[in-house]
């Protein structure tokens, strides 16, 4: 009796200590330009986890993609959101969202730069195995997440949900080296049939393992379950899409990061 008592006492006290997650922001430059991430993780276990770099969307680096790193920090990865634009900068209007991610998305250098610079920002992290490192991303930050599969970056998988595709030369192809998911919506109008069908036409060629999602139904923005309120023509929330998405995410990353 002695003994089970003991172990419930242990098991009480664990369950006490379990999975806290930690936030912080962090301070970094790219070429001279001020950048505010956004580290997340759990402090439950001391050992070092797999990181995951969680690029924003179009808006900026606002509370959807530090929710989607918080989540990621409750299954056990450290997650750190990039800042693309500087500063900090977000916006709620599509005008300058538009103009701000433009900017980054017309300098090839900055765009991989910056992905790079958040990269590394991760692996540098204690907390992080530098050898186990993913780059998630949504919409503007699902391409940035390719841009820097492109860049030759030491990543083991990329996953983007509902976002552009841009083509990359066969050069950039070839330097891919992770498992590639893309989880895109069926009647997603702002990604068109010529940018998935020259995407997977690169890829194909350069022989990455790319994983092709398609779902009935889904729009622009169908993680996102704030899209709706926004009242823009193309986008909405697709909850069967979404919740589809983020297990074939932690399915790839369970066969990427598997020991």
């Amino acid at each position: 009796m002695k003994q089970i008592l003991s172990a419930m006492v242990i098991l009480f006290g664990a369950s006490l200590v379990r999975a806290e997650v930690k936030t912080r922001t962090i301070e970094y430059t790219y070429e001279g330009t001020k950048l505010v991430g956004f580290l997340a993780y759990d402090d439950a276990h001391k050992d070092k986890k797999p990181g995951v770099l969680v690029v924003h969307e179009w808006w900026g680096l606002n509370d959807y993609a530090k929710e989607r790193a918080k989540a990621l920090a409750k299954l056990g990865y450290v997650a750190f959101c990039p800042d693309m634009y500087g500063e900090g900068a977000t916006t709620e209007h599509p005008e300058d969202a538009g103009k701000m991610s433009t900017l980054v998305r017309n300098n090839v250098k900055i765009w991989q730069g910056r992905a790079n610079a958040g990269l590394k920002i991760l692996a540098s992290q204690p907390e992080v195995d530098s050898s186990k490192l993913a780059a998630i991303g949504y919409c503007f930050g699902g391409s940035t997440a390719l841009e820097l599969a492109y860049s030759g970056a030491n990543l083991k998988a990329v996953c983007t949900f509902h976002a552009g595709l841009p083509t990359p030369s066969e050069t950039d192809a070839k330097a891919i080296k992770a498992k590639v998911l893309v989880c895109n919506g069926a009647d997603d109008t702002f990604v068109s049939a010529a940018s998935i069908k020259n995407f997977k036409a690169a890829l194909t060629q350069a022989g990455v393992d790319l994983q092709f999602e398609n779902y009935p139904g889904a729009v622009h923005s169908f993680t996102v379950a704030e899209a709706d309120k926004r009242k823009l023509p193309g986008m909405a929330y697709n909850k069967a899409a979404d919740e589809k998405s983020w297990q074939q995410m932690q399915d790839l990353f369970h066969k990427v990061f598997a020991k």
